[in-house]
């Protein structure tokens, strides 16, 4: 395998595992939903937020965010603006774990992210595990195109040619 074979395969394989993920998790959500949208009233309480007017707006959207970064992840002409979403998606529960658990200083509880299969609760372990998944993040968005993969391709098949 090449050098450039075997950086699309690390492309690929970051690209689809992410967006495995994100479907596993949104399922896993789906799965438990009544526990997910305690667990999203729950957060929102702490955050002094209208939780019986927002915890489903707010369930829902953070499942639709999550299928829709595995779409845009699997449909090749927009995997670097579902790069994009997967990274703030992280970014922001990263953020949320920590605001809650260190400037809330709001009680443990269950984060359902993964539903009941992966159990973790909010604070410094979700967020770190979160910012590690940026990495394939990183590796999808600055990868190479695939446009530029097949321009490349035609361009080496039309030198041939010419020869």
């Amino acid at each position: 395998m090449t050098r450039r074979g075997t950086i699309r395969y690390v492309i690929a394989v970051c690209r689809f595992g992410l967006a495995a993920l994100f479907l596993f998790t949104a399922g896993a959500k789906l799965w438990i939903l009544q526990k997910f949208v305690g667990n999203v009233a729950e957060l929102l309480s702490s955050s002094n937020i209208n939780y019986e007017r927002w915890q489903w707006p707010v369930t829902i959207a953070v499942i639709a965010a999550e299928i829709l970064a595995a779409i845009l992840l699997i449909v090749p002409r927009t995997v670097r603006l579902g790069a994009l979403l997967s990274a703030l998606l992280l970014i922001g529960f990263s953020a949320f774990a920590l605001y809650y658990v260190y400037v809330l200083h709001g009680e443990p509880l269950e984060c359902g992210c993964f539903g009941n299969i992966i159990g973790s609760q909010l604070g410094i372990k979700t967020a770190l595990r979160n910012l590690v998944l940026l990495i394939p993040v990183v590796i999808v968005f600055f990868g190479p195109k695939a446009s530029a993969t097949k321009k490349h391709k035609r361009h080496r098949r039309n030198s041939s040619l010419k020869k």
